[in-house]
């Protein structure tokens, strides 16, 4: 019986010596996939980190209120350029000039005599254009009225307007123009374009 107790009890003892040396790693760092970008490259793999770093608040998308603020006043120009911003347009603009990426231009109660827009990704909306020209990619511009002339050199730009545009130009691929009111002459070079 002796002996049976003395085993019982270096086993337990042997169980409590192991117990106490289990191994706990630190946590394995983790692969993640980034996706793709805007311009539809390859997406990367982000580096896998060593230390566990807390993570910085997201950027909250802007808004109107946040928008920067330009004034044409009555009938000057103004131009917005950038990337990943967003204007609010007042007044009269002769000339409203956007350059950049992911710009967001609210011009909805402004017309405007000339738009030139260049860069990628740009959001515009106005109340009416005399003319517009797009030079760049998967941009949209709309319009509340119509627009005198459009001249697109890019591809997958989107244009609306609620009335009329007489006169189109289109160099590119996968463009869209639709017109509440019609479209006038129309000379388009490239494939896809939609013009209605």
């Amino acid at each position: 019986m002796n002996r049976r107790l003395l085993a019982l009890s270096g086993v337990a003892a042997l169980t409590v010596l192991l117990a106490g040396c289990i191994f706990v790693g630190a946590p394995r760092p983790s692969e993640s996939r980034l996706p793709p970008s805007p311009e539809g490259q390859t997406a990367q793999t982000a580096a896998p980190s060593s230390t566990a770093t807390p993570l910085a608040p997201s950027p909250v998308a802007s808004s109107p209120a946040d928008a920067d603020a330009l004034d044409c006043g009555d009938g000057g120009s103004q131009i917005a350029s950038g990337s990943d911003r967003s204007f609010r347009v007042t007044g009269t603009c002769a000339e409203l000039t956007v350059t950049g990426s992911a710009l967001t231009i609210d011009a909805s109660g402004v017309t405007v005599s000339t738009l030139r827009i260049t860069g990628d990704r740009i959001r515009t909306q106005v109340a009416g254009a005399d003319e517009v020209i797009v030079e760049g990619d998967d941009g949209a511009v709309t319009s509340a009225a119509g627009i005198g002339r459009l001249e697109i050199r890019g591809d997958r730009t989107t244009t609306e307007a609620a009335s009329g545009i007489p006169s189109v130009t289109v160099r590119g691929h996968d463009n869209v123009v639709r017109s509440g009111g019609g479209v006038g002459s129309a000379v388009v070079s490239g494939s896809g374009n939609k013009i209605r």
